[in-house]
């Protein structure tokens, strides 16, 4: 047999992650947990098959390039500067105050000096692939609160960088291996780092901006829809290894940027779309990853401390969101979608543990420790969210009009009676919506892209800004006054779930889907489409029907 390290952990990671996954989601909970017991699965902590964790955690950073960078498409320039006045300090004092609360839990252990700032600082930071995770499935990343978070996020990844910089410079200051530098080479240290991360920011604003576009405009116009995925790839994952290897930046970062230039492109729909499936299977390898990383003895040998660690995570740095937020007169929903996106570390937290242990400052009990409260704060922060989810009616009560202004479009138009909701304004859509202005049809239209719904709000055309499956969408489009619905976009699963809801709301409408095979049409006519129009089976009748009526004007 040969000796396939990459190849058994990646099968095997995916595999078990499916099994795991399929049994929690059929418990009715999120399938996250059964990617993080896949992890332990095939961790070297449990008996049976070991995989290679130090290629899981490689592979897991493929996920969170292409997380990243599928945030940056629907995040401008212009949004992450909105929220900088807020994102900013929040973020550093947020980390100084988590920092402080590990550092004062060492102290009660009788930690160093050192090991206790390590410790504190590896729970300050939110890890990337489950707080972006929480936000996609809930719709947020493109709301204000949403943009507050990845603000958040993208203010604590730079300060990571910071810290893994300077953190081998004070190894000796600390406790651990190495000397002490004097105060001068350290400010040239840290001098030297801002100023790659300056640098960087400039080179992806300046020549990034005319590069990235001009590349994927050049392949998109060859019409090879294999060179435009592999173009988008090709950008995210090349862009985000060059950040780190010469300007120093993390790979997420890089990944942002490039996503966020690209985001600029008229492109960058189509970009989403290719890059979305092998995100999506990348993100599931970072959770099992975690889970490998995971020694259950812990539990056993200090449970105190790991109670500590966890509480610490989900409790100390969600409160000192909170009110951080609060602080800045922001709502109470934002504050408390903020607080929970935190409680939870992550990936910076694992390497900050693996070079604190490198340099002597952090002992296996306090890595193991990390990693517990990685864990269960993972395994906890969907609960949260559910609870959330739960609070929205309650919330919506006690915030003022002005306050919920802020995560809503106010209405512009008339009521609607006998009218058609659109699903989508794509290609498909466009269309449609052409044919319904010239039928004089009312009509209104769901999209999750600001800037279209923007331009369709401007037109005096109804549109709503988010996702159709989203909960509370149909109830906003009228559904229970519609006539028709017209399911136009690409997305099979989501177009069945938006059919599904709309038919329990609305048992008589009438619901028209495009699909792309017949397995999507029996799927659409299963959950409750009463027509399904294949363009495939469309276009060869059109093109038949032309032969044919040609065929009868010669013979005439």
């Amino acid at each position: 047999m040969h000796d396939t390290p990459l190849i058994t952990t990646l099968v095997g990671g995916l595999v078990l992650a499916f099994i795991f996954g399929a049994i929690v989601n059929r418990l009715r909970m999120p399938p996250l947990v059964g990617y993080l017991i896949a992890g332990v699965a095939v961790g070297p902590f449990t008996p049976g098959f070991v995989a290679d964790s130090h290629l899981a955690q490689e592979l897991a950073e493929i996920g969170v390039i292409l997380l990243m960078f599928g945030v940056g498409l629907h995040f401008s320039l212009k949004d992450l500067l909105s929220v900088k006045a807020i994102a900013i300090p929040g973020a550093v004092v947020q980390i100084a105050i988590a920092t402080l609360m590990g550092m004062g839990l060492g102290w009660l252990a009788g930690w160093p000096f050192g090991e206790g700032f390590i410790f504190g600082l590896a729970l300050s930071v939110a890890s990337t692939v489950v707080l972006l995770t929480a936000l996609q499935e809930r719709r947020l990343v493109e709301t204000p609160r949403g943009r507050i978070a990845v603000g958040w996020l993208i203010v604590e990844d730079i300060a990571m960088v910071l810290a893994l910089v300077l953190i081998p410079a004070l190894s000796g200051i600390l406790g651990g291996k190495g000397e002490a530098l004097s105060n001068a080479e350290l400010l040239t240290m840290l001098g030297i780092t801002l100023g790659k991360v300056i640098a960087f920011v400039a080179v992806m604003l300046i020549v990034g901006r005319r590069v990235i576009p001009w590349v994927l405009e050049r392949i998109a116009a060859t019409g090879s829809r294999e060179l435009f995925r592999l173009g988008v790839l090709a950008i995210a994952l090349g862009f985000a290894l060059g950040a780190a290897y010469v300007f120093g930046v993390s790979f997420a970062l890089g990944a942002f940027f490039a996503g966020m230039i690209l985001g600029e492109s008229e492109l960058s729909h189509r970009a989403a779309e290719e890059s979305l499936p092998l995100r999506d299977a990348f993100a599931v390898l970072f959770f099992v990853s975690v889970g490998m990383l995971f020694d259950p003895s812990i539990i056993v040998r200090e449970p105190w401390l790991l109670l500590a660690t966890v509480f610490i995570i989900v409790v100390g740095k969600s409160v000192a969101a909170f009110a951080i937020v609060l602080a800045f007169r922001h709502p109470l929903g934002t504050a408390l979608t903020i607080s929970a996106s935190l409680a939870q570390i992550g990936e910076f937290s694992f390497i900050l543990a693996t070079l604190g242990m490198s340099l002597g400052l952090l002992s296996t009990t306090g890595s193991d420790l990390i990693l517990g409260g990685a864990i269960l704060s993972i395994l906890i922060n969907p609960l949260l969210f559910v609870g959330l989810d739960r609070l929205k009616p309650w919330l919506k009560s006690r915030e003022a009009p002005k306050a919920r202004k802020e995560e809503a479009d106010p209405k512009t138009w008339e009521e609607l009676h006998d009218h058609v909701v659109l699903i989508g304004f794509g290609r498909v859509g466009h269309m449609v919506a052409a044919e319904l202005t010239q039928q004089n049809r009312p009509f209104i239209v769901i999209e999750d892209h600001r800037d279209v719904v923007d331009a369709l709000l401007l037109d005096g055309i109804p549109a709503l800004y988010g996702n159709a499956a989203a909960p509370g969408m149909m109830e906003a489009a009228d559904i229970t006054d519609a006539r028709w619905l017209l399911v136009a976009i690409p997305n099979a699963l989501e177009a069945g779930q938006i059919i599904e809801h709309a038919r329990a709301l609305n048992p008589n409408i009438e619901v028209v889907a495009r699909a792309h095979s017949d397995a999507e049409l029996v799927h659409f006519e299963k959950h409750g489409a009463s027509h399904t129009i294949m363009g495939e089976h469309e276009i060869a009748k059109g093109m038949a029907n032309w032969v044919m009526e040609s065929a009868q004007k010669t013979a005439h």
